[in-house]
């Protein structure tokens, strides 16, 4: 972690370097730190370090321990599967009301991330691909005119991230993945509000599916039943 001293946003800068710590690795799923040392090795006094771990505390990334510290947490696989669940739950509908009060800039807006999505699949330069896709889906829930959940939808996906792992060169392609986001924006663009959260909900479910078989085999444990269907009901 990179030291931060008294920086302009300093709250911000000391949740997105842990955040980041414990995706990457450098601070090791399953072990105990300290406030102490988590804010000497920042470079800042423990109160703002101790109020971004309350946070990743929130987000389920992190577990406070009495008189022993922090420790990291690993998402297990029925996690991600809540995590998709909620997504599903959440996502679905706030992509039908965004279509509903589509506005033109909005949705040049959302093209553009889409652009920066094709021009990285064609470098095949997944970091980029996948910080166009989060941005392209926070664009779609913020749309939705609630920004807590558009915020909520996207602290979930740090929870994927914990795993360290993703379906790209295992279970699909970016350009298989590019072709969902592209059927998406498609029906956005045509103000189907309908099909788009029908989309939407396809892709949800298709990568919530992958990820869960493909970490499953990768432990040895038998894949274990997906229960996401119920998300998409009851219908009115």
């Amino acid at each position: 972690m990179r030291q931060i001293g008294n920086d302009a946003n300093l709250a911000g800068k000391i949740l997105d370097e842990l955040k980041t710590a414990i995706v990457n690795g450098e601070l090791v799923a399953g072990s105990l730190y300290s406030v102490h040392d988590l804010a000497e090795r920042l470079g800042v006094s423990r109160t703002p370090v101790r109020e971004a771990l309350i946070q990743l505390a929130e987000r389920g990334m992190v577990r406070f321990e009495r008189n022993r510290g922090v420790r990291i947490l690993q998402t297990s696989l029925h996690d991600l599967e809540e995590v998709f669940a909620i997504r599903l739950l959440l996502e679905v509908p706030a992509t039908y009301r965004a279509v509903t009060q589509r506005t033109a800039a909005w949705v040049k807006e959302l093209g553009a991330q889409l652009k920066a999505m094709r021009a990285a699949a064609e470098k095949h330069d997944e970091a980029t691909f996948m910080a166009a896709d989060r941005r392209f889906h926070e664009i779609i829930n913020e749309a939705s005119g609630n920004l807590r959940l558009a915020r909520y939808i996207d602290s979930l996906r740090d929870m994927v991230l914990l795993r360290g792992t993703s379906t790209v060169d295992t279970s699909r392609s970016l350009d298989d993945i590019l072709a969902e986001h592209e059927e998406i924006f498609t029906l956005i663009e045509a103000g189907k509000a309908e099909e788009a959260a029908e989309s939407m909900r396809a892709h949800l479910l298709h990568t919530g599916r992958l990820l869960i078989g493909q970490e499953a085999a990768a432990s040895g444990d038998p894949v274990p039943p997906v229960s996401l269907e119920w998300t998409g009901y009851p219908r009115h």
